[in-house]
């Protein structure tokens, strides 16, 4: 199914039972079946403050989500619910709800970090949810956003169990989501110093840091500098009281007109913005991710947890590349397969026409690999998309030549009935036979030609017949009386002149298509490095979106830090801004570019001959057009890549 419909009630996508986390494999494969892009919802916060509710309100629905009624944490886990998405036909919104946080029936709060930290690695929005007022209290009840660094890692680093901290804090801005505080049962006047403010002020001004450097001023600043460092998207929703105390019990069977009005009114703010801010999921150089990426993420996470190892983004990253490329090359492979199925039929005429259906379909398919396949460094996977088209192309090569041949034979055999029939009864055995029998095998030959569509073997199935044919036109030769032995030898040399000239003309067809054959893997090649070029340079673009969004972020943020006069947090940003520019600088680069292509030229001369020349004209002809690229570095004869084992 292309989008979950059909999905009526949410179900466990996260167990937590006796503090052990495990995935469900019904939702799975809910997730696995979903091939848009996904937008993930997930809200956290304390146990018994509502988050239910707001998750049925994102669904359309006023039940889903079980609210409870009573002073028990009802959710436990995390629950899963895919509904089509408002207003975007081709995406599918994902609502995760968590299990109330600071639960004290659960005895052991371990699985609360990590129930905190898989909504983070999970979520394109993420809602946190309180009761109240942002003030002290509040904070403490987020120290889970100070151990975030804690429970995940950003980047692979041999030997390290945990995350890189708050100075490391830009690496986790390629993949964290944007941040939603909700307060509900919100009582106060939105004023600050005789003046009304907006939610958003109110939340910033909550945010803000205090000067100094003793034990109680750092932990005051930390979880409010984990916010200010780890979201830079921020925004705040406040919530009146839905209804009065004693009706909240209730709340699931109340109409929308028995709520009080403001609730009401706030809650359609609060999913309108959701709905019309909410990103699709990405991972880290903006790949989007479909459901089915997203279940082998959360089997990733929830295995790597119960392992007793911290989550690590990149490793998570690369394994889904590993997958999805894999599985973009299967989508590939049989996309050109039914394209071609659909557009040629055998046997063609030539085969240049073969290969001209066979090119456009190549095309096709390779843009279905590429839109689909990421962070194949090394072009193994697009290589290994290559040489499957080459091979199937000679396997329809092989298909072409066997069904003219069987076409060529049938039609011989037909056109030379009447010819065997006069061998048998003899009738070419007396004077002047073989002439006969040369003029009748001539005009089988001469028939033959004008028959249509009898492919590319037409050449080499008359040679082969006209071969069997040379016994008994020669026993015939020799039995004819009218002839002279100078005659006869003669007729032979006529005969073998003849059968010479015809090979030579299969042997020149044969170099031909040899040489068409050659001129269409150049054609291949040409095409994978064009669509390979554009698609580097879309990735490359992403990649400047991604830290130019990340780079006025920290510019912002380096700025309120001076406003408020912490310079040592401003001097950190402003380093980590000079690392933003030097990675800037350097994606920008040529070079960056001359990698990929790099890549592509070593492990393809690896397998298809005469592509170095290929190359080299596919560059001259770019240059002189001023489509000018990179020159990749002469390739070694063995480059240590894993396409080498693949190519062997």
């Amino acid at each position: 199914m292309s989008s979950p419909v059909g999905m009526p009630k949410p179900i466990c996508l996260i167990q937590n039972q006796q503090g052990r986390l495990s995935t469900c494999p019904e939702a799975l494969e809910v997730l696995q079946c979903i091939r848009q892009p996904v937008v993930v919802v997930a809200i956290v916060g304390l146990y018994r403050t509502g988050k239910s509710y707001l998750m049925n309100c994102l669904a359309g629905k006023r039940t889903g989500f079980p609210l409870g009624s009573t002073v028990q944490a009802n959710t436990k886990g995390i629950w899963m619910w895919c509904v089509p998405y408002p207003n975007r036909n081709d995406q599918t919104l994902v609502l995760l709800d968590t299990e109330g946080l600071g639960d004290v029936e659960k005895g052991n709060t371990q699985n609360d970090a990590w129930i905190f930290a898989l909504a983070v690695l999970l979520s394109s929005t993420l809602v946190y949810n309180s009761m109240g007022t942002i003030d002290q209290d509040a904070m403490d009840k987020l120290h889970y956003v100070t151990e975030l660094t804690e429970r995940i890692k950003a980047k692979a680093s041999p030997g390290d169990s945990a995350g890189g901290g708050l100075e490391d804090s830009t690496e986790y801005l390629r993949f964290f989501p944007s941040f939603v505080w909700t307060l509900r049962d919100f009582t106060l006047q939105l004023e600050l110093d005789g003046r009304p403010i907006t939610e958003d002020e109110y939340l910033e001004n909550g945010l803000k840091l205090k000067k100094g450097d003793t034990p109680d001023v750092r932990l005051f600043n930390l979880p409010r500098k984990c916010i200010r460092f780890f979201f830079p998207t921020r925004k705040c929703f406040i919530f009146d009281r839905p209804t009065s105390r004693k009706n909240l019990h209730r709340l699931e069977q109340m109409e929308e007109s028995e709520l009080e009005p403001d609730f009401v009114e706030q809650a359609n703010r609060f999913c309108n913005y959701i709905y019309r801010t909410s990103k699709e999921k990405t991972v880290p150089g903006g790949h989007v991710v479909t459901g089915h990426l997203l279940a082998k993420l959360v089997e990733t996470y929830v295995e790597t947890i119960s392992s007793g190892k911290v989550p690590c983004l990149e490793s998570a990253v690369l394994a889904l590349a590993e997958m999805e490329n894999a599985a973009a090359v299967e989508e590939a492979v049989a996309c050109y397969g039914k394209l071609m199925e659909q557009r040629l039929s055998l046997p063609t005429e030539s085969v240049p026409e073969l290969l001209g259906v066979h090119a456009g379909c190549e095309k096709e398919a390779l843009q279905v690999f590429m839109a689909r396949a990421f962070k194949d460094d090394e072009r193994r996977f697009q290589l290994k998309f290559m040489k499957t088209m080459d091979d199937r192309k000679e396997e329809y090569c092989r298909k072409n030549e066997q069904e003219s041949t069987k076409r060529c034979q049938a039609l011989l055999a037909t056109l030379c009935v009447e010819l065997e029939e006069k061998v048998r009864s003899g009738v070419y055995s007396r004077p002047n036979g073989h002439q006969q029998f040369v003029d009748d095998l001539k005009d089988v030959e001469e028939r033959y030609h004008q028959e249509p569509k009898k492919g590319v073997m037409a050449e080499e199935a008359l040679k082969q017949f006209l071969e069997g044919k040379e016994v008994v036109g020669k026993t015939i030769l020799q039995s004819d009386t009218a002839l002279s032995e100078k005659e006869k030898q003669m007729e032979e040399v006529r005969t073998q002149a003849e059968a010479a000239r015809r090979e030579q003309e299969v042997l020149r067809q044969r170099d031909a298509e040899r040489e068409q054959k050659m001129r269409d893997r150049e054609r291949s090649f040409e095409e994978n490095m064009q669509q390979l070029k554009v698609k580097m340079e879309q990735d490359r673009e992403q990649l400047l979106k991604e830290q130019k969004k990340m780079m006025d972020s920290r510019l912002a943020e380096q700025e309120a830090l001076l406003n408020e006069g912490f310079q040592k947090e401003a001097q950190q940003m402003r380093e980590e801004i000079q690392l933003l520019k030097e990675e800037n600088a350097k994606v920008q680069e040529p070079s960056w570019l001359e990698k990929a292509l790099n890549a592509m030229w070593k492990v393809t001369t690896l397998v298809f001959e005469g592509i170095a020349k290929s190359l080299e004209s596919f560059l001259n002809r770019s240059e002189s057009s001023g489509r000018s690229l990179p020159r990749p570095q002469q390739a070694p004869a063995l480059p240590s890549s894993p396409a080498v084992a693949y190519c062997s």
